[in-house]
């Protein structure tokens, strides 16, 4: 009895110590799964189904839209085997996407969290038994980690349809959960609730710049002269001043009226994802920088954007009916007549609300012309205020040379997109270098020493001139560390992310060969081991050489006798990217990376297909692994029984790893301390 009581004792604290450390320890080494997906079909009629695709994803994850601008992370796809049994109709649809700026990507990103819907509906051709079959792929992330992208296999039996070797498994669908690729989000989740308010935001903040345009616009040289004009107009019009006055209201509210239609006009002709679709396509942006390029040569001068004058005439015709019919038509009569004044403007607002929903146009446009209106129908109300202006002169010439410069130097942005897509390969410092000529230029103009074909002569600098110019060089002087790999955060959203060269690298040239001595005493220069394989593929940012396969990296350690810094990352990780930008430039962190370690890259989104002997089957599903990501993902689950990027691990030659890996990081001296703690171990066991 009491063998068996201690017997008991030691079972019991054996499974009281399986416990803790299943408590304390497996959390650090998971297998993430923060979505879940079910499927759905729907009878729509005797030939059409519509197929759902349900995503469960856990509170403060995320998962991308499927409409992600080149060079941003992996959007979620769908792919369908191809059959003669049925036809795909229309475009999947999905529920409208949170939209955020993220600063990795410099780029606005749309991803969905909480559940998302997915609709695809097909055209059904045949009444025999058949299944449609497919896989869906997908990144999931949350504001520390992504995922390697994840590929579900759908499988929908039509006509009553039974094969069970056809149909998806749901243990087949959860293994396929775990061969994720990198999933990227910045930020906290949101609820449903929490989207909304961003779009009101978005909304809210859009409205206000369009109608801070639209008093900028007030100030143009084919506006501003017409202010008093149009007053006296109504004032002299009639002798009833209550009648004089509605019908100058009218005058404003007939000009908010006309802008706004255009905007609903653009909005319900086009649509929301269409305006969306076309404005990230190449061509899409090179029409749009040119049409800014246009803009801007027309302000300097060069030539005058008119509509056709039988256009204003005929308009102006009507004005002589008086009345509120009149007024309407004054109105349509000033927006025809400035419209070589306000074509940029209207023209800008547009093409930023293409990246918007289907209300941006309508807000923008009614947000540019509330400016008009209630700066028209106040002073139709208080004509005495009208002696208080700045009278017209030279300076509105100045204010659209002012206005060409910024709308060229803003125009630059709608290079990024075919930039990437074309492969053009304009550097961060070219953009750069543009702007800093043009805000040099603007700067000299402002002070008199430029002149353009219109303006008058400047004999002396006023206040609002000096502050200008001084806003102008300060500026300048900004941009100017950003040619040699300054961040430039205040702008980074309008430059691209890639630099010819940087700062970093700069001052680390001088340890960029690392000097040791050899076991006879004899100083040599090492370079790393043997050439790289797929150097061509990838790189390793603030100049560091490092290596992209796991066998070659570790022979190269073996022979240097150094740790190796394995860097699990992807090419769509956001949060790889912020660490690579804020912890790794930092030149603790940079020159501990350059000189103590053997540096393994391994992407688990890559695409690249490996020869045949190099793919692997996986211990943890079973599957061949065909390309670098997925063979790298596999890696990581079954070597460290995690599935998240960025994942940092520290190891000898023979794969020991040294000490506790790191995740997402923001802290800078831990993140040395890391690195030291490596070192350390490796001192100590070697």
């Amino acid at each position: 009895m009491k063998k068996l009581l201690n017997s008991f004792k030691k079972q019991l604290f054996a499974v009281a110590t399986l416990l803790l450390l299943t408590v304390f320890i497996a959390p650090a080494q998971e297998i993430l799964r923060p979505v879940e997906w079910s499927f759905e079909m729907e009878q729509i009629s005797e030939n059409e189904v519509e197929l759902r695709f349900i995503a469960d994803i856990d509170k403060g994850w995320h998962v991308y839209a499927m409409d992600i601008p080149a060079g941003g992370p992996i959007p979620t796809s769908f792919y369908f085997d191809e059959s003669d049994n049925y036809k795909l109709k229309v475009k999947m649809s999905s529920p409208d996407p949170i939209e955020k700026y993220d600063n990795a990507f410099e780029m606005n990103l749309r991803y969905f969290d909480g559940t998302a819907v997915f609709s695809q509906r097909a055209e059904i051709k045949t009444q025999a038994p058949f299944i449609i079959k497919g896989e869906l792929e997908f990144m999931a992330c949350d504001d520390k980690r992504c995922l390697p992208p994840e590929y579900v296999e759908f499988a929908f039996n039509m006509n009553g349809a039974t094969g069970q070797e056809e149909s998806t498994d749901q243990a087949e669908v959860e293994t396929q959960e775990f061969e994720i690729q990198p999933l990227v989000v910045i930020g906290e989740s949101g609820t449903e609730a929490g989207e909304g308010a961003d779009k009101d935001n978005s909304l809210l903040i859009f409205f206000f710049l369009a109608l801070g345009v639209g008093f900028v616009g007030l100030l143009t040289p084919c506006v501003y002269p017409m202010i008093p004009m149009t007053v006296s107009f109504f004032m002299n019009a009639s002798e009833n001043k209550l009648k004089a006055r509605s019908q100058a209201i009218f005058f404003g509210i007939s000009i908010i009226f006309i802008y706004t239609v255009v905007g609903v006009l653009v909005s319900v002709i086009f649509g929301a994802d269409a305006i969306k679709s076309v404005s990230a396509h190449w061509l899409t942006n090179i029409i749009f920088f040119s049409l800014f390029a246009i803009f801007a040569a027309s302000f300097f001068g060069m030539f005058e954007i008119v509509l056709p004058s039988w256009l204003t005439n005929k308009s102006d015709q009507q004005v002589d009916k008086g009345g509120y019919v009149g007024s309407f038509f004054m109105a349509l009569t000033l927006v025809l007549v400035s419209f070589s004044c306000t074509a940029p403007f209207v023209g800008g607002i547009l093409v930023e609300a293409s990246t918007g929903e289907f209300l941006k146009p309508i807000v923008g446009m009614f947000g540019f012309s509330l400016a008009f209106g209630v700066v028209f129908t106040v002073l139709a109300m208080f004509p005495s205020w009208l002696g208080k202006m700045p009278k017209s002169g030279g300076w509105l010439n100045s204010v659209k040379v002012v206005l060409a410069f910024l709308i060229l130097a803003i125009g630059m942005k709608y290079l990024l997109v075919p930039n990437v897509a074309l492969g053009w390969g304009i550097s961060r410092e070219v953009y750069l270098g543009v702007w800093i000529v043009l805000f040099t230029l603007l700067g000299f103009y402002l002070l008199g020493k430029i002149k353009f074909s219109h303006d008058s002569p400047v004999d002396h600098i006023s206040v609002p001139r000096l502050v200008l110019v001084v806003i102008s060089f300060s500026f300048v002087m900004y941009l100017i560390p950003g040619l040699f790999g300054a961040p430039l955060k205040a702008v980074a959203g309008y430059l691209p992310s890639e630099s010819s060269w940087d700062l970093d690298e700069i001052i680390m040239e001088s340890t960029r060969n690392i000097s040791v001595a050899s076991s006879g005493g004899e100083s040599r220069t090492l370079n790393l081991c043997d050439e790289p394989k797929f150097a061509e593929i990838f790189h390793l940012p603030h100049g560091l050489k490092g290596y992209f396969d796991y066998e070659q990296g570790m022979a190269c350690a073996k022979k240097l006798n150094k740790p190796v810094f394995l860097d699990i990352k992807g090419h769509a990780c956001t949060n790889c990217k912020v660490m690579e930008k804020n912890i790794w430039s930092d030149p603790r962190v940079l020159k501990r990376l350059q000189e103590e370690f053997v540096i393994i890259a391994l992407y688990v989104d890559d695409k690249t297909e490996l020869p045949e002997e190099d793919w692997v089957t996986s211990s943890f599903d079973g599957k061949v692994k065909k390309t670098i990501g997925r063979k790298n993902a596999d890696f990581q689950i079954t070597h460290f029984g995690v599935n998240a990027q960025p994942y940092y691990v520290i190891m000898d030659h023979n794969g020991d790893v040294l000490t506790d890996p790191v995740a997402f990081e923001r802290d800078v001296d831990k993140y040395a301390a890391f690195l030291d703690s490596g070192v350390n171990a490796f001192k100590k066991k070697h």
